[in-house]
C-alpha cells in the first residue's frame, strides 16, 4: 500500500512524514523543500504479531508494510506546470490513496503561502488544481473514445457517457470521487487513472495546545471535518509536532508519554487504521518456527489469491488451505492443541479470507 502525503507548503507535511517514517526528510521554512518525494517504508502496527512469536519463537518477525510518499507542496496553478506542478501530479498517480495535511494552526514564525489560515480555501486549491489535471485527461479522453464509439461497440459507448457525466461533475468543481459509481462503471473508472477518483484522509494539522485539549471545538478541524462528510473522505486530527517527539522516544517511554497525554495509540497507528478502512484492506498471518508474518489483501480474497500473496506458485498449485483464527489459536494455546480439539479448518478455493486468519497453504506446482 502506497499513500501519497501531499498538501500546499509549509502545512506540517514534511514534519508529519519524519515523525511516521523517521525518515529525516527535510523539513524548512520556505516552499518545495521537498523536491524529489521523499519514500518512507513502516511497519503496520498490529500485536497479533507479538503474540504468536512468543508463541512460535520465530527467527525472524515480519509486519504487513505501508509506503508513504511525502509530494511537495502543491502551489496554485500546478496544473498548468506552476511550481513543481507537473513532477507533483506525476507522483500523485502512482499512490493508493491521498493523504492531504491540511494546516489548522496559526504561527506566525511558519510563512503561509497564502497569508492567513483557511483550511476551506486551502483545501479548495489542492482539489481544484487536481480537478483541472482530471479535466485534461478526461478531454483527451473523450476525443479518443469519441473515435471509437462510432463502431457502436457497447463498451465504447458506455465508456464515452462515463466520461461525460464525470466531466460534467469535475466541472462543478467536485472531485470523481464524490460521484456514484455502478460495478461496471468502477471497472472503466480504474482506467482512467484519475487523481481526484483517489481515496483521501484529511489530516487536520492542529498546534499541541489544541491538540491536548478539547478538539471538538476547533472551528478549523470542524471545517475540515464537514469537507470530508461531503465527499465520502476520511478525516483525523493530529499535531504533527507532538508526533515527531512521540517518534524520537524508544518504544517503552513512546507507550509513557501516550499514556501521560491520554492517547492509546500514536497518530501514525490511526492514520494506519483509517488507511486500512479507506482502502477496505485488512491482514492474514503466517506462522511458523522460521516466520511469523502478516500479509496485508483485500477485502473479499479468496484463498488462492492470498496464497498468490506469498508466492505465484502457491496459487497456481493450491490445494487447500489449513486456517484457525487468530483468537481461537491462542485461546487453544498453540497449533497442535487446536489441532486435537478440531479447530483448524480445510478451506478450498471459494473459501473468502477473514482478518486475523492464521493459514498453512499446501500447493503442488
Amino acid at each position: 500500500m502506497k499513500l501519497g502525503i501531499v498538501g500546499l507548503p509549509n502545512v506540517g507535511k514534511s514534519t508529519l512524514f519524519n515523525a511516521i517514517t523517521n525518515a529525516g526528510a527535510e523539513s524548512a521554512n520556505y516552499p518545495f523543500c521537498t523536491i524529489e518525494p521523499n519514500v518512507g517504508i513502516v511497519a503496520v502496527p498490529d500485536e497479533r504479531l507479538d503474540v504468536l512469536a512468543k508463541m512460535y519463537e520465530p527467527k525472524k518477525v515480519t509486519p504487513a508494510i505501508i509506503e508513504f510518499v511525502d509530494i511537495a507542496g502543491l502551489v496554485k496553478g500546478a496544473s498548468r506546470g506552476e511550481g513543481l506542478g507537473n513532477k507533483f501530479l506525476s507522483h500523485i498517480r502512482e499512490v493508493d490513496a491521498i493523504v492531504h495535511v491540511v494546516r489548522c494552526f496559526e504561527d506566525e514564525n511558519i510563512t503561509h503561502v497564502d497569508g492567513n489560515v483557511n483550511p476551506k480555501r486551502d483545501i479548495e486549491t489542492i482539489n481544484l488544481e487536481l480537478i483541472f489535471a482530471d479535466l485534461e485527461t478526461v478531454e483527451k479522453r473523450i476525443e479518443r473514445v469519441g473515435k471509437m464509439k462510432k463502431s457502436g461497440e457497447k463498451k465504447y459507448i458506455e465508456e464515452a457517457a462515463l466520461l461525460d457525466k464525470i466531466k460534467e461533475h469535475l466541472l462543478k468543481g467536485l472531485p470523481a470521487r464524490s460521484l456514484g459509481y455502478t460495478e461496471e462503471e468502477q471497472a472503466y473508472l480504474k482506467e482512467f487513472q484519475l487523481l481526484t477518483s483517489k481515496p483521501v484522509i484529511y489530516v487536520a494539522n492542529v498546534s499541541d495546545d489544541a491538540f491536548l485539549n478539547d478538539i471538538s471545538k476547533n472551528e478549523y478541524v470542524k471545517t475540515v471535518e464537514e469537507i470530508a462528510k461531503s465527499e465520502g473522505a476520511e478525516v483525523l486530527a493530529i499535531s504533527s509536532k507532538i508526533e515527531e517527539e512521540i517518534s524520537q522516544l524508544p518504544d517503552e517511554e513512546k507507550k509513557l508519554f501516550l499514556a501521560e497525554i491520554g492517547l492509546s495509540e500514536s497518530g501514525l497507528d490511526r492514520l494506519v487504521k483509517k488507511s486500512y478502512s479507506l482502502l477496505n484492506l485488512m491482514s492474514f498471518l503466517t506462522a511458523g518456527p522460521q516466520e511469523v508474518r502478516a500479509w496485508t489483501i483485500k477485502k473479499g480474497t479468496k484463498a488462492p489469491q492470498a496464497a498468490g500473496k506469498i508466492h505465484s506458485d502457491f496459487e497456481r498449485g493450491f490445494i487447500r488451505a489449513e486456517v484457525i483464527s487468530y483468537d481461537e489459536l491462542i485461546a487453544a494455546g498453540s497449533m497442535t492443541a487446536a489441532r486435537e480439539k478440531g479447530l483448524v479448518r480445510s478451506e478450498g478455493k471459494d473459501y473468502v479470507m477473514q482478518d486475523g486468519d492464521v493459514v498453512l497453504f499446501r500447493f503442488n506446482v
